[in-house]
């Protein structure tokens, strides 16, 4: 349904940003209309858009941090008058179409995407839910720095309160099988913290071993899906009772505040 900078072989790293071309499946295969997520490196987008046959008609930016939002103003010079759309509460570069929960729009005739509102990293941040009328098509959701595979974004303009709507409600209830893509390559890391918090976790410690196995060959982990993100990741499980055994916390609030505080003191194995 996606495809990635890196496999499209358009970026060598993608440890710290992994930008995506919504082709195929997620814009109309007639007309080609498409759009992308967080460019920040516009030649290389609209180079990969061309090999792709696809059209870009409109930038998704997550949140107004430089590594998402940075690539604004030169989409804006090499597609003129393209719609930059962004969190009206975010200050998104280039920002022509300001969003807010719950608006929608079309990328084509076959492909809608829903705003919502997922802050926390920052004060305005908006996640894409993407679905598709075309038949086989999964729907999908672009996740900035709210949701990491395994992980969470930092909380630099929010609370434990604001993430844990974002994640355990805003995302939580979004269809299990929906598609999970976020900003950063970040799952080898978050995975091994979350181990220490639930060591036996068997979906954990399944998608470790296949997580190892991805990056010995240097491929992304991403995408993975909300069901599974339900089953491992520390952030969307604060409300468990293993959770709250480990952290000494009780309430999801103060598990969530905690498992935050911890991750930011990890060191690592």
């Amino acid at each position: 349904m996606f495809l990635t900078m890196a496999q499209l072989k358009m970026q060598e790293s993608v440890e710290h940003v992994a930008l995506y071309l919504a082709p195929r499946r997620v814009f109309d295969e007639e007309t080609g209309d498409a759009a992308v997520v967080d460019p920040v490196w516009p030649d290389q987008v609209l180079q990969a858009a061309q090999i792709n046959g696809a059209k870009v008609k409109m930038v998704l930016t997550t949140h107004h941090h430089w590594d998402h939002a940075g690539g604004n103003n030169g989409m804006k010079k090499l597609l003129k008058d393209v719609p930059i759309y962004g969190g009206v509460k975010d200050k998104v570069e280039g920002c022509s179409h300001p969003v807010q929960h719950g608006d929608e729009f079309s990328i084509s005739p076959t492909v809608r995407v829903k705003c919502l509102e997922t802050p926390c990293h920052t004060k305005g941040h908006i996640s894409y839910f993407i679905t598709s009328t075309l038949p086989n098509d999964k729907s999908a959701v672009f996740t900035g720095d709210t949701l990491f595979i395994g992980g969470c974004g930092r909380f630099f303009e929010g609370t434990p309160d604001q993430m844990y709507q974002s994640l355990c409600k805003t995302l939580a209830s979004l269809p299990l099988e929906t598609q999970v893509y976020c900003g950063h390559e970040y799952t080898q890391k978050n995975l091994e913290f979350a181990l220490t918090l639930e060591p036996k976790n068997e979906a954990l410690l399944r998608k470790m071993e296949w997580v190892l196995r991805q990056r010995k060959q240097k491929l992304a982990t991403v995408p993975s899906t909300i069901g599974d993100e339900l089953e491992f990741n520390p952030f969307m499980r604060v409300d468990q009772k293993s959770l709250q055994l480990a952290t000494g916390r009780e309430s999801p609030l103060e598990v969530m505040a905690e498992v935050r505080r911890m991750k930011d003191n990890y060191k690592g194995r």
